[in-house]
């Protein structure tokens, strides 16, 4: 790229409200630049050129590294380089083929990301795709990327290599609306009622209901009791009838009535 169009370009990023970005590839491209820049990207071809790396890590601005065609120790060696001068990383699982073959989903390896999770629990993951659609885009946020690298284009029909896969603004669109479903879906990991769930939990549960009039003192055996729906909340559940056979009513319950917590 002519390096005169940066100056521009990072000018076009600001009046449309988002941050102008490229990847450099030599010392001279990070210099001139830097003061453009608010994160950097290196490419998966130098994640074994470490004095570049840690030239760019110097500048101390967050750096993605993708890290299509290595190996786990070629990744290993990189975030140790840039984690010795910068903390400010994001390591991103990719496949480098750019054929955009339907062939190469079986490459991706999302479930990398599962393994850098592990192996750097503070860096944040992120992928970076040359896939057509945005299935893989999915599944890594599923998996905990949160940063997406996709190739984009106004028309699918240009000549070049990365066209016909990259991403126009209909399907960009179509994307970012899944993505912020998937991540509203994902939520926190802890197991409750739901705030929209606590009627739906009274009317579907089950729990324990005497068949006839019992009186004052009535020792309760099992046969007193049905087990339906629904469930006020404070009443016994199916799983705690051994907690009433053989207790005494402190209450009248009429038949069809649930036992409630107290009554004994």
């Amino acid at each position: 790229m002519n390096r005169e169009w940066n100056n521009e370009l990072a000018k076009t990023a600001i009046e449309a409200k988002i941050h102008f970005m490229t990847t450099p590839y030599d010392v001279e491209a990070v210099d001139e630049i830097n003061p453009l820049m608010y994160a950097w990207k290196i490419g998966s071809g130098d994640i074994t050129y470490l004095s570049f790396v840690e030239y760019v890590a110097r500048t101390n601005k967050p750096i993605m590294i993708a890290t299509g065609a290595s190996t786990l120790q070629d990744v290993e060696r990189v975030v140790n380089a840039i984690t010795k001068i910068n903390k400010k990383i994001i390591i991103m699982q990719c496949n480098t083929n750019y054929t955009g073959s339907m062939e190469n989903f079986k490459f991706i390896n999302l479930n990398v990301l599962k393994n850098y999770a592990m192996l750097y629990p503070e860096i944040i993951l992120g992928l970076s795709d040359h896939s057509s659609g945005h299935s893989t885009v999915l599944g890594a946020i599923a998996l905990g990327a949160r940063v997406i690298e996709k190739h984009f284009t106004d028309d699918n029909n240009r000549e070049g290599p990365d066209h016909s896969f990259a991403m126009n603004p209909q399907t960009w669109n179509e994307m970012i609306h899944r993505s912020r479903e998937l991540e509203a879906a994902l939520g926190d990991g802890i197991k409750r009622v739901e705030e929209n769930e606590k009627q739906t939990v009274v009317v579907q549960q089950r729990c324990l209901r005497v068949n006839k009039d019992l009186l004052v003192g009535h020792i309760i055996k099992s046969e007193d009791l049905d087990i339906l729906r629904p469930a006020p909340i404070d009443a016994y559940k199916p799983y705690q009838i051994n907690e009433l056979i053989g207790k005494k009513l402190k209450k009248k319950i009429e038949a069809g009535d649930p036992v409630i917590l107290g009554d004994i």
